[in-house]
């Protein structure tokens, strides 16, 4: 029979062990769980999508009118025209937002908003892929040329809206200058 003293001896590292071992594995699930709360708890990097929110609300209408396929289609590349924005914005901040990060400039909570829409970025671009190939095979490549298209247009009408404004103000502004110049140049004509 083994002797008391020696039973005692095996025992207390083992139960040491096992005590240790359980408050990690407690310590480690409460961690988890307050981690997550807090990403959960962060505020979304973008804004609501109001463009997945209406291809979804007219592609499940619940009364009798039945919404035509051209109008589901067409809310289909305006939501991914809203997915390609966003995924321009999230490309041009990623390595700034890296930078500052390295640098310590921003905390942690800004990056994981960050890498939280990176992931929901790239689900929605993967389920508008989805949605464009059920209405016809191979549209899923397609419909994110024809939506960077939209965007790279809308971009080029508004630098053409902006170079008219600023043109106008500029042209106001020689006008003004050029009269000014009149007026000196007249009255330095009558001084002499």
């Amino acid at each position: 029979m083994v002797a008391l003293p020696s039973l005692i001896s095996l025992v207390a590292p083992i139960s040491y062990i096992a005590v240790l071992l359980s408050l990690l594995i407690v310590f480690s699930s409460l961690y988890r769980k307050r981690k997550a709360a807090k990403a959960a708890s962060l505020e979304p990097w973008f804004p609501a999508h109001m463009a997945r929110d209406i291809y979804l609300s007219l592609l499940h209408q619940e009364d009798s009118t039945v919404v035509p396929e051209r109008m589901l289609k067409a809310a289909l590349v305006v939501r991914a025209r809203e997915d390609i924005k966003r995924l321009i914005k999230l490309q041009q901040s990623k390595n700034a937002l890296q930078v500052l990060l390295q640098k310590g400039c921003v905390g942690d909570d800004l990056w994981t908003r960050f890498q939280r829409a990176e992931g929901e970025l790239e689900e929605e671009l993967t389920d508008v892929a989805t949605e464009a190939d059920a209405y016809q095979d191979g549209w899923g490549q397609v419909i994110f040329k024809t939506a960077n298209e939209m965007v790279n247009h809308e971009r080029i009408r508004e630098r053409a809206a902006r170079v008219a404004t600023e043109a106008t103000a500029e042209r106001a502004w020689w006008d003004q200058k050029k009269s000014e110049r009149a007026a000196v140049g007249l009255a330095s004509k009558y001084r002499k």
